[in-house]
């Protein structure tokens, strides 16, 4: 660990013969520890056609149990240990999260191992859950945003699997009671030791923490799947979408520009993260104008959300009146070239970088915060450096580069909008 790292927790890094790769983090918060299973599986790896959302669906089958642990069973060993046990999916991953105190700590690892390599379900079971998988989908799809990024990915990509959102294609959900075999094929492929990453932070000794990983993880067979993510073409001119939504919502502006993939090599994203922080924060003079000015928006926010591949630097704001979305998403691509067209004030960079930097840090504050944004990290690059190695990047950003970014990404062919409002245009 350097003096500088902005992680500033000692770890040790451990690769197994089977893939399996192991991170713990000891943490001075007593008695407690937190197991985050980071699996390099999302919605990116469903490259099939009509596949999409099995990932997704998956975390949801990872709770229907083996035959030593039933799910009876596994919820009884929750609640008798006292652990929070969680899980969520994203485009690049699945992760699986639970903490616990010190002492039940190898109770849960050996019950999380069983079902990663032992999983079973039966028929009945697996269309029940899919039957559940739709009715998730029907709720998200009622929230207007939720609308807004399903339209604005299926609009943006061509052939990338980004193309559909974590929950998938809808003609795709519907036939998942009918794919049971297919599941377990999913399941064959992705959950296997070299696509998995555990990490365990708190209460903790590296070397016990080895042994006991060894002990009920170290027999885990190696897969042989290799996933071969189709990629995206240059983007070849502006698009839009509109959503035409059936009940009252105030109305939404979303505007999209390509970006690049997370790299903790290169700048771009850097430049892009701190852009989105400059632009369109609190402390943004666009925030200052629309939202406490004049008040024709009443959220604003911008995202360069980190992905494995190339994705989208996006903008949204929730305008007051439909008469208003023009001049909104005006304000909005004004912003964006403008970065373009003049540097930003040195100091004010220096500022942001200060405090995107103490922001993260301050966020390490107990073992679960510290395993779930490592799991973030991990999920991208598989080892807690890549933080460091992100917010020296930070530091290195000139206002130059922050020109040279939005000439690159803000032009008109990598621009996608989508608009949302209730009733006709």
């Amino acid at each position: 660990m350097g003096q500088h790292d902005v992680f500033a927790y000692e770890y040790e890094q451990h690769d197994f013969a089977n893939g399996l790769r192991l991170i713990t983090v000891p943490a001075p918060y007593p008695e407690v520890v937190s197991l985050y299973i980071v699996v390099q599986a999302g919605s990116r790896n469903e490259v099939e056609e009509g596949r999409s959302g099995f990932a997704h669906f998956f975390e949801h089958m990872m709770f229907r149990g083996t035959p030593e642990y039933p799910p009876e069973r596994y919820e009884a060993v929750m609640q008798e240990t006292g652990a929070s046990s969680n899980a969520y999916t994203d485009d690049d991953r699945t992760v699986y999260h639970s903490t616990m105190t010190k002492e039940d700590f190898e109770r849960v690892l050996a019950v999380e191992a069983d079902r990663f390599q032992n999983l079973a379900y039966p028929l009945e079971g697996f269309q029940t859950e899919a039957l559940a998988v739709l009715g998730e989908y029907n709720k998200d799809s009622a929230e207007p945003v939720n609308k807004l990024f399903e339209v604005l990915r299926d609009t943006a990509f061509d052939t990338h699997t980004y193309k559909h959102t974590t929950m998938g294609f809808l003609r795709d959900i519907e036939r998942m009671p009918q794919m049971y075999e297919y599941s377990r094929t999913f399941f064959d492929r992705f959950y296997r030791p070299e696509y998995t990453t555990l990490v365990v932070a708190g209460d903790v000794r590296a070397d016990e923490v080895l042994a006991q990983v060894e002990r009920h993880w170290g027999g885990w067979v190696r897969g042989s799947y290799e996933c071969m993510v189709p990629v995206e073409p240059p983007p070849g001119g502006a698009r839009e979408a509109h959503i035409e939504w059936p009940t009252y919502t105030l109305p939404y502006v979303m505007v999209a520009q390509r970006a690049p993939a997370f790299s903790d090599e290169s700048s771009e994203g850097a430049a892009l993260d701190l852009i989105g922080f400059l632009g369109f924060s609190e402390s943004s003079p666009i925030y200052e104008r629309l939202v406490i000015e004049e008040q024709s928006v009443d959220l604003l926010w911008a995202s360069n959300a980190d992905h494995v591949d190339p994705y989208l630097f996006t903008v949204m704001a929730r305008v007051k009146e439909k008469e208003r979305v023009g001049a909104v998403r005006e304000a909005v691509l004004e912003t964006l070239c403008g970065f373009a067209e003049a540097p930003v004030d040195g100091q004010l960079l220096a500022n942001v970088k200060s405090h995107l930097r103490y922001r993260f840090a301050l966020g390490l504050n107990n073992s679960e915060a510290i395993a779930s944004t490592l799991a973030h990290y991990v999920s991208l690059r598989r080892t807690p450096e890549t933080t460091n190695k992100l917010y020296r990047l930070y530091e290195a950003v000139t206002p130059a580069d922050l020109q040279a970014v939005a000439a690159k990404y803000f032009g008109e062919a990598g621009r996608c909008v989508i608009t949302l409002w209730e009733g006709g245009r």
